[in-house]
């Protein structure tokens, strides 16, 4: 098992890795993307599943590394469907919000999810799928789920669809491994620069699945400081 890492510690080699080493976030999002995106072809070709790619996406950059996941699997010929909780507004800025256009500019199918209705249809989404990907929560949480996240979370797991998470199940924390009231039960994770502490305890094992590092291109050398 590689070293692991907090959320804090994490943002910290994210930081560096941007400030420090003047690596563009932009890029470090897409290498993530991609990692990711990679991940998940090989669940469905190894599988021999069938459907389009259901992605849930949130507004922060857990969300802009779901619309990189979008675009490589629609340029590998997937059919692509995406929620965002909130509206588009919500993707306010930076590279999210970058990514975000992309996918808009390249006419991946994006639905708002504002209300019931907008759940319902992510559910009716996924009955068609055959993978869905967790999007929506990175490291960064530490409250409790609510809301439209609690709801679209709980359809995820009733999906009974093959899920992949992103960088660490949403709503599990990422430095305990306990789930912040409801969290993502995923068959595979694809975490991205370094492993995080909460995905290395046993009573997570239940939520991340198999587990796959993804390097960004944070500089090696400082994760052995």
């Amino acid at each position: 098992m590689p070293e692991a890492y907090t959320a804090a510690e994490m943002r910290e080699l994210d930081r560096k890795a941007i400030e420090d080493y003047e690596i563009p976030g932009l890029i470090l999002m897409e290498n993530a993307g991609r990692g990711a995106a990679e991940v998940a072809d090989m669940m469905i070709v190894e599988s021999d599943l069938e459907g389009k790619v259901v992605i849930c996406c949130g507004s922060g950059n857990n969300g802009g590394d779901g619309f990189v996941i979008a675009r490589h699997l629609k340029n590998w010929e997937y059919e692509v469907e995406t929620f965002l909780i909130g509206t588009a507004e919500k993707v306010k800025a930076g590279d999210a919000a970058t990514n975000f256009g992309i996918a808009q500019r390249m006419n991946i199918s994006i639905s708002e999810i504002t209300d019931a209705e907008g759940i319902e249809k992510a559910k009716a989404a996924m009955k068609n799928a055959a993978l869905v990907v967790d999007a929506l929560f990175g490291t960064g949480l530490q409250r409790e789920v609510g809301g439209f996240y609690r709801d679209l979370i709980e359809a995820i797991n009733d999906s009974g669809k093959p899920v992949l998470a992103v960088d660490i199940p949403s709503g599990l924390c990422s430095d305990t491994g306990k789930p912040l009231g409801v969290a993502v039960k995923a068959n595979a994770t694809a975490t991205f620069g370094g492993m995080k502490v909460g995905l290395t305890v046993p009573e997570a094992e239940d939520y991340a699945g198999e587990v796959t590092l993804i390097e960004i291109s944070i500089p090696h050398f400082l994760f052995e400081k």
